[in-house]
């Protein structure tokens, strides 16, 4: 018997991009475009917004807001000893501990806290230039990140956000009921939220806490989930839980990585799909980095939209 569910494929793009208003008009994206705000300002925010007006869009349009992700401020270099970073969020962990940086590719090992821990105090650092507004992974024992869940910066964006009529949200690194509860505080009306799940304290909440509530979702967001597992090979049953625990679930990141390179997809990407799809994602979103380049996404809706025809129409 045919499933028929229907297949949503998501892009992450911004207004500014010179091939925004093609996917924008898209319906190989019916599931919609996620606008990441995590490398901009408020200020930002609101030039943007007033480009989605302009350009317009005949798919659903979500913005990411980020609660307790760790993400960088500032960048210090000037430290003979090693760099040094301080952080949107400040945290509590035993030293030393190792520190992850792009999506787990690179590391370098954080030695104390200052600041009252904003402030990460590292012995060297990775080898490629980090900016602001890039995340990082603190892998060390009983981390805690302080302070409350949105700062000051992410409650201006989503006023902002708000301000343009945007009602599709995503929230980044969920770990508890009371993330949503306070999520909605903010936000006000909404007709669609996906929570990320990217953390074991998130996979935790899913497993013993979470309970489905309406125009609400969870997202097995596999960029950072992947990093954050204790073990790579974790992903697989963490991908499993979230798609059981949430039939309407949306799987993200770490799709179809092989066309930022080439045209025909690899038979590990396909065989990937296959997979997420056999036990039950209908939902898919394509990463930042896959959509910066118009070319690069072409590549990959087309394979995902006719991945999509075989099984509906198969």
């Amino acid at each position: 018997m045919t499933d028929r569910r229907p297949f949503e494929l998501m892009a992450t793009l911004w207004p500014e991009f010179s091939h925004f208003t093609a996917f924008a008009h898209d319906e190989r994206l019916r599931g919609g475009i996620r606008l990441n705000s995590a490398m901009m300002a408020p200020s930002e925010i609101e030039t943007q917004m007033r480009l989605a007006k302009e350009k317009g869009s005949s798919v659903p349009l979500f913005f990411d807001v980020k609660g307790r992700q760790l993400r960088i401020v500032e960048v210090d270099n000037s430290h003979p000893t090693g760099l040094q970073l301080v952080l949107n969020h400040a945290i509590r962990v035993e030293t030393p501990a190792p520190v992850l940086f792009k999506g787990g590719e690179e590391g370098a090992k954080l030695v104390g806290l200052a600041d009252g821990g904003r402030r990460l105090i590292f012995d060297g650092g990775p080898y490629s230039e980090l900016r602001p507004g890039e995340s990082l992974h603190v892998k060390g024992a009983k981390l805690e990140v302080l302070g409350p869940l949105f700062t000051d910066q992410e409650k201006q964006k989503i006023e902002r956000v708000r301000a343009a009529g945007i009602t599709r949200w995503f929230l980044s690194y969920v770990e508890d009921e009371r993330d949503m509860d306070e999520f909605r505080e903010l936000i006000g009306p909404y007709e669609d939220v996906r929570l990320k799940i990217e953390s074991l304290r998130g996979l935790r909440y899913v497993a013993r806490r979470y309970v489905k509530r309406e125009n609400v979702s969870l997202v097995a967001a596999r960029g950072d989930l992947f990093v954050e597992v204790h073990a790579p090979h974790q992903i697989t049953e963490a991908t499993k839980l979230i798609i059981d625990k949430d039939p309407e679930a949306t799987v993200g990141s770490r799709i179809l990585l092989s066309t930022f390179f080439k045209d025909v997809p690899s038979c590990a990407d396909f065989s990937d799909l296959e997979w997420l799809y056999s036990i039950g994602y209908r939902r898919m979103l394509l990463c930042d980095e896959m959509c910066l380049k118009g070319d690069r996404l072409e590549v990959a809706v087309d394979a995902l939209d006719a991945f999509r025809r075989m099984k509906e129409e198969g």
